[in-house]
């Protein structure tokens, strides 16, 4: 027999303390291997893929698709030795802390690297998830009185937090209390010494992780659940007879009644929780919308030398493995006519009242994805020649309607695009970027009768507007920066004379 390994949610990005459960790949009883991706999850940033620190046989999974989980807290065990080794019961959220941090000892001094010392960049080692310790974490001692041997945490484990957090320091292991007799089948439910009295005291129902989801789905408190499955767990049939208000077995027939409300309350109404990426960019919109006073300018332009143009790259040779489009064309234009008006490129600091002008363009390109709005940014694209741009910005877009774009990816922008055009939308009015100055909005590119000298030619129009923080930008230069954007998007060659 050995004991658990229990691999616990870490900080994938700065800064956050929750994250949701998308996709387990694995489940009770699979064999994994170290550095395999076991589960999906999504923060408030993006979508991340954890791999196992640890190989063995997994024997719980403390959460089920759907729930979010605190940074820190256990969400797997694995059984790394030989032989079956029964779950550990899943620790109680208030005594976390108090379990994996110890009291420092009076007067006590802390080496650098260990919790609550120093650390590169001045900053002082946590533990994920929890306050300032000022001593190195420890096992704490068996309730039958023998005292471990103290051991460090996997290599393994140590590279999944440093790779996600480069200032963290690796996580404790935990010592798992003594587990029942091995002769219970069932690792997910071998709980055996559970009372009646738990489900009231505080103690976590037991329940398989699709059990959970069910209970979830229905909208039923798992604690007020009777359960009546092996080894005191709640079955489906339990949480589906407590939601029915009354004893009901699997195969027992639903009556047209019972059934028809549900189905009503469903059809009429649906809500949607609002969590994850979604719940990021909510916060950040209304915050920008409500600090920073917008201002929007339109200007329609004729774009066919520019749709002459994407076709003569998407024709030449050094083009031939990248996406071209007319996104580019603007995109560069931006990055031009960003040094002729550096106002729209910068920042305004609202603790020193000052503006921080940027030398450099990181531009943020909207995405629209299945989880939300994302603005992932090229850095310094204004270093950046035709082809790289290109690259970069097909890269981009895919990474982010994958779901996959880091947190890094998504700070620091100075500027942002947002496309509308490719939903046939002609313009609109932008919200800021939290911590930019600008935005530009690029509208449908189609053909429509055009005036030329005194002739109606059929040409390819579009609509440009341009939103700016009016404490940054005043009129007269974001007047000047679009005109610049628009010259240059109506004849890509005046981008030689800025």
């Amino acid at each position: 027999m050995s004991d658990p390994k229990l691999f616990k949610l870490p900080d994938v990005g700065e800064g956050l303390t929750e994250a949701e459960i998308v996709t387990w790949n694995v489940a009770v009883g699979d064999t994994v291997k170290v550095n395999e991706v076991i589960v999906e999850i999504e923060t408030a940033k993006s979508l991340v893929e954890l791999p196992c620190p640890y190989a063995g046989t997994v024997v719980e999974l403390y959460a089920a698709e759907g729930d979010t989980v605190n940074v820190g807290m256990p969400i797997i065990a694995v059984d790394t030795g030989e032989g079956g080794q029964a779950a550990p019961q899943t620790p109680e959220v208030g005594n976390v802390a108090e379990d994996l941090v110890p009291t420092p000892k009076d007067d006590e001094p802390v080496e650098p690297g260990l919790i609550g010392g120093p650390a590169p960049g001045g900053r002082t080692s946590v533990l994920v998830g929890y306050g300032p310790r000022t001593t190195e974490a420890k096992r704490r001692p068996r309730k039958s009185g023998s005292t471990p041997v103290e051991q460090s945490p996997a290599a393994a484990q140590i590279g999944v937090q440093h790779a996600f957090t480069p200032h963290s320091t690796p996580a404790p292991e935990v010592d798992i209390e003594a587990a029942e007799p091995a002769d219970i089948p069932d690792h997910a439910l071998a709980h055996a010494g559970t009372n009646d009295a738990a489900s009231t005291s505080g103690v976590r129902a037991l329940a398989k992780p699709p059990v959970r989801k069910l209970a979830k789905d229905l909208g039923v408190d798992l604690a007020a659940v009777t359960p009546t499955g092996p080894h005191k767990t709640i079955s489906r049939d339990d949480v589906q007879s407590f939601a029915g208000g009354g004893p009901k077995t699997a195969a027992q027939p639903t009556t047209a009644a019972s059934a028809a409300r549900p189905q009503t309350t469903r059809e009429r109404e649906t809500r949607i929780p609002v969590k994850g990426v979604r719940k990021m960019t909510a916060q950040a919109m209304v915050s920008s919308a409500f600090t920073a006073p917008h201002v929007t300018e339109w200007i329609t332009i004729d774009a066919t030398r520019t749709m002459k143009m994407v076709a003569r790259l998407r024709a030449h040779r050094e083009f031939r493995d990248v996406k071209v489009s007319p996104l580019l064309v603007v995109a560069r234009a931006v990055c031009v006519a960003a040094r002729r008006t550096p106002e729209v490129n910068a920042s305004w600091d609202e603790a020193t009242q000052e503006i921080v002008l940027k030398s450099y363009v990181n531009l943020g390109i909207a995405a629209a994805t299945p989880r939300g709005l994302m603005v992932p940014n090229i850095k310094d694209a204004d270093t950046l020649n035709a082809v790289e741009l290109a690259q970069s910005l097909g890269e981009l877009t895919r990474t982010a309607r994958d779901g996959k774009t880091q947190p890094a990816d998504m700070s620091g922008g100075t500027f942002t695009i947002t496309n509308v055009g490719i939903f046939g939308v002609d313009a609109g009015t932008p919200i800021l970027n939290p911590g930019e100055s600008g935005i530009l909005c690029m509208g449908a590119i189609r053909k429509q009768p055009w005036m030329m000298g005194k002739k109606i030619k059929p040409r390819w129009i579009t609509t440009l507007a341009l939103s700016f923080d009016h404490r940054v930008v005043d009129g007269e230069q974001g007047s000047k920066f679009l005109a610049d954007v628009a010259a240059i998007v109506e004849d890509p060659g005046n981008a030689l004379l800025f």
